[in-house]
C-alpha cells in the first residue's frame, strides 16, 4: 500500500530540502511488493494470461514508481520475483520469460518496443522509467536459444535465468544480471556459465547489482565492491526471514556495514512464507530507514538519502582487524560448562551467561568468541547465552561460517537455545563482543526485541570487537558477528560434481 495523501506532500517538502544539501547525496526508493501469484500449476498457461497476471504485478509497481518519482525519488527498487510470483516449474515459467539483449545495444524498449521480438514487460518498465524521469530496477526472466553444438544446452533447447534489469530516466536498458547462485527451490532457472559482475555509473555513485541469495557470496557480492569498488549495490530479493542471524533488516544492514557500501534492499512480502518486512535503505555507518511489517498483507514503499560516494565521507567507518582485539585476550579461559545447540542444522557450541556481569570464552576448535557484559535487569524467565560456530552451512550449495553471538534461547530450557525468538525482557548496561576471525570479512548485527534495529547504539573499533555505546534502549535478541570465509566454500554448482 502507499503512503496515505497527507503524508505525501510532507515527505515531498522534506526530500526537496534533501535535495538542496548538494550532489553528494541522492534520494533512493525501494518496494516491498505483496505479489500477486499465479494459480500453482506445472502446466504452461498461455501467453496472453501470463502477461495478463504480470500486467496485474506491473500496475501495482507502476504506482509505486510514480509515487517514488513524485517525492524526489532518483532511483527505485522493486523486488525479486515481482513482476510474475514463484509456484513454476521449468516448463511452466516459460511464458512469463522475455529475451534480454545486452545493454551494450543502446536499446529503449519504451520507444521502439519490438527491436528484439516481443518485450511487453521490458517496454512497460522501460516506459515507467523515461516517464517518471527515475531509474528502475525491476525482476523478471530472461530466454536464450541454444543448440547441440552448446554441450550446455538444456535439453528443451534453452537457457533460463533469473534476471535483474536496469532502465535509466530516458528509459534506456544499462543494466542486465543473471542471478549466479540460485536458491535450492529455484529449478525454473539455470546457472550462468560464468558469474557476471555487472557495474553501470549514474551522476551519484558507481552502481553494482544482485540478486537475492547471491549476497552470501564472493562472486559477485565481493568482486564488486573489494575489487570493482562500486558506491552502491541494488539488491532485488525475495528473502524469507530465518532468525535469529538472518532476518532480512539484521543481516542486509550488517552486510552493508561490513562492506562499506550503500545497499538498496527490496523485497517480496507474504506472511505465510516468513517474507515479513524485508526492505531497508542500509549505508555504512547503518540503516537509514528500514520497514518490518509482519501484520499485514500490504506492500509499501520507503525512500531515503543516501550519499553518493560514503567511501568519501567524513564519517566512513575506518578499516577493521577482526582478530586483533580478540587474539589479544589471554585472561578469560574457555568456558568449562559448555553445551551443544543447533542453529537449524548447524551445531554451535554454547555457554549459559549465569549471572548479571561476566567475561565469558566460548570455543569451537581453533575459533574462540569472547564477550564482556552487563545487565541492567535480568529476568528470571530468560536464557542467554554466548555461542560459536565455524563450519560448512547449505544443502546444493555449502558456504563457510564463523559465527560468535549472544543470543536469548526460546525458554528457559537450553535445548531451544537457537530456535527463533522474536521478543525479550533483558536489557544490557553494556555487551563487548569479538573472535578470534579468520576473515576480515564480517558482520556486525544488534537485534532487538520485536525485530528491531539499534541504529547508533553500538559501534565496532578498529581492532575488531563490536561494543555497545550505552544501556539499549530495548531488549536484546541478538548480538551478532557474523564471519564468511569465502575461501573455504565448496565449489560453485556448475564447477563440481559433488
Amino acid at each position: 500500500m502507499l503512503p496515505p495523501g497527507p503524508l505525501l506532500g510532507t515527505a515531498v517538502f522534506a526530500l526537496t530540502a534533501l535535495q538542496a544539501l548538494g550532489a553528494d547525496t541522492f534520494i533512493a526508493a525501494v518496494y516491498e511488493h505483496a505479489v500477486i501469484l499465479p494459480e500453482a500449476t506445472g502446466k504452461p498457461v498461455s501467453p496472453e494470461d501470463a502477461l495478463a497476471l504480470m500486467n496485474r504485478n506491473l500496475d501495482i509497481l507502476e504506482g509505486a514508481i510514480k509515487e517514488a518519482a513524485q517525492q524526489g525519488a532518483h532511483i527505485i527498487v522493486t523486488p525479486e520475483d515481482g513482476i510474475y510470483g514463484w509456484r513454476f516449474t521449468r516448463e511452466a515459467i516459460y511464458p512469463y520469460l522475455e529475451d534480454i539483449p545486452d545493454p551494450a545495444v543502446s536499446w529503449i524498449p519504451c520507444t521502439d518496443p519490438t527491436r528484439f521480438g516481443r518485450a511487453p514487460v521490458q517496454e512497460r518498465l522501460s516506459c515507467m522509467a523515461k516517464n517518471n524521469s527515475i531509474y528502475v530496477v525491476a525482476n523478471m526472466g530472461d530466454k536464450k536459444p541454444c543448440n547441440s553444438t552448446d554441450p550446455g544446452c538444456p535439453s528443451d533447447g534453452r537457457y533460463q535465468y533469473n534476471t535483474d534489469v536496469a532502465f535509466d530516466p530516458e528509459g534506456k536498458l544499462v543494466a542486465r544480471y543473471h542471478k549466479y547462485n540460485l536458491f535450492r527451490r529455484e529449478m525454473q532457472f539455470d546457472y550462468p556459465k560464468e558469474p557476471e559482475a555487472v557495474t553501470f555509473e549514474t551522476p551519484f555513485g558507481k552502481f553494482g547489482i544482485f540478486t537475492c541469495f547471491d549476497i552470501l557470496f564472493r562472486e559477485p557480492a565481493v568482486v564488486l565492491v573489494s575489487e570493482l569498488q562500486v558506491d552502491t549495490v541494488l539488491f532485488p530479493t525475495a528473502w524469507m526471514n530465518v532468525l535469529p542471524f538472518l532476518t532480512a533488516i539484521e543481516f542486509h544492514s550488517a552486510w552493508a556495514m561490513g562492506m562499506g557500501v550503500n545497499l538498496l534492499s527490496a523485497n517480496t512480502h507474504n506472511i505465510s512464507l516468513a517474507m515479513t518486512g524485508k526492505l531497508g535503505l542500509f549505508s555504512p555507518e547503518g540503516p537509514v530507514a528500514y520497514h518490518y511489517d509482519s501484520e499485514t498483507e500490504e506492500g509499501h514503499l520507503l525512500l531515503g538519502e543516501l550519499s553518493s560516494h560514503p567511501q568519501l565521507s567524513p564519517t566512513y567507518p575506518p578499516a577493521v582487524n577482526w582478530s586483533s582485539y580478540a587474539a589479544r585476550i589471554k585472561k578469560f579461559p574457555q568456558e568449562k560448562d559448555t553445551f551443544s545447540g543447533a542453529v537449524r542444522r548447524d551445531i554451535f557450541t554454547f555457554s549459559e551467561l549465569r549471572h548479571k556481569t561476566g567475561n565469558y570464552t566460548v570455543c569451537q576448535r581453533d575459533f574462540c568468541c569472547h564477550l564482556v557484559y552487563r545487565m541492567s535487569n535480568k529476568s528470571k524467565d530468560e536464557v542467554y547465552v554466548l555461542g560459536a560456530f565455524d563450519g560448512l552451512h547449505g544443502s546444493l550449495i555449502k558456504y563457510h561460517w564463523q559465527i560468535c553471538t549472544l543470543l536469548k534461547c526460546r525458554s528457559t530450557d537450553r535445548n531451544t537455545c537457537g530456535q527463533p525468538v522474536e521478543t525479550a525482557q533483558t536489557k544490557f548496561e553494556m555487551f563487548s563482543l569479538s573472535g578470534t576471525f579468520c576473515t576480515n570479512y564480517v558482520f556486525p548485527e544488534v537485534l532487538y526485541s520485536g525485530v528491531q534495529l539499534a541504529p547508533g547504539e553500538f559501534e565496532v573499533l578498529h581492532d575488531g570487537h563490536l561494543k555497545s555505546k550505552h544501556r539499549t534502549s530495548k531488549p536484546v535478541v541478538t548480538v551478532t558477528l557474523f564471519g564468511r570465509l569465502y575461501e573455504k566454500d565448496w565449489p560453485h554448482p556448475l564447477r563440481t560434481s559433488r
